[in-house]
């Protein structure tokens, strides 16, 4: 069985690093990934539902998978939306395709921000950890802009095994997430 190159690593590496670190006696309490969220919200597909076909296309490259479509939970007259219309797209990392993206994320597409000067170390009580991308077109696999017309954001969600927010700071600093300097 293949292993992604950060999944050999953490299980080699990070693992027993952030067992000392973090001063945790048992192994199996050590926080680990369990999954990665990759969220993109299309307003203009209550207008032209063929725009969310392109975005789910640009996302099932990116992430390597099928995207599938989310629906509106409720209608808002303001915004023209009705239950169940198809609003965005959400694809579900796990194991080797999530270690993948994790190292792409970190080593490809986040340096092609611009002006980047880190993401934040903010989690919610649960230990998971989220991104706000404003273009989905710093991904090495989005090479052509004919894919989507308009650039759209993507919100990356990480779900972790981390009991506080410092345990999941102090995983993904060991994966390489740039986070800000703490001044």
């Amino acid at each position: 069985m293949n292993r992604a190159r950060l999944q050999v690593l953490y299980r080699d590496v990070i693992r027993p690093a952030l067992q000392k670190e973090l001063d945790i006696k048992n192994s199996m309490q050590v926080p680990n990934i369990i999954k990665i969220v990759l969220n993109v919200g299309v307003k203009d597909a209550v207008s032209n539902s063929k725009i969310l076909q392109e975005v789910a296309s640009a996302l099932d490259l990116i992430s390597g998978q099928k995207s599938i479509r989310r629906n509106a939970r409720k209608s808002i007259a303001g915004f023209k939306l009705r239950e169940g219309m198809p609003i965005g797209v959400s694809v579900t990392l796990r194991g080797r395709r999530m270690y993948e993206f994790i190292d792409r994320l970190v080593n490809l597409a986040l340096p092609k921000v611009r002006d980047f000067q880190g993401v934040n170390t903010t989690c919610d009580r649960g230990g998971n950890w989220n991104l706000g991308i404003q273009g989905m077109d710093i991904f090495p696999e989005i090479t052509d802009f004919d894919v989507t017309k308009k650039i759209y954001g993507m919100n990356i969600s990480v779900h972790t095994t981390a009991k506080c927010g410092d345990h999941t700071i102090a995983l993904l600093k060991m994966f390489g997430m740039p986070f800000k300097a703490v001044v």
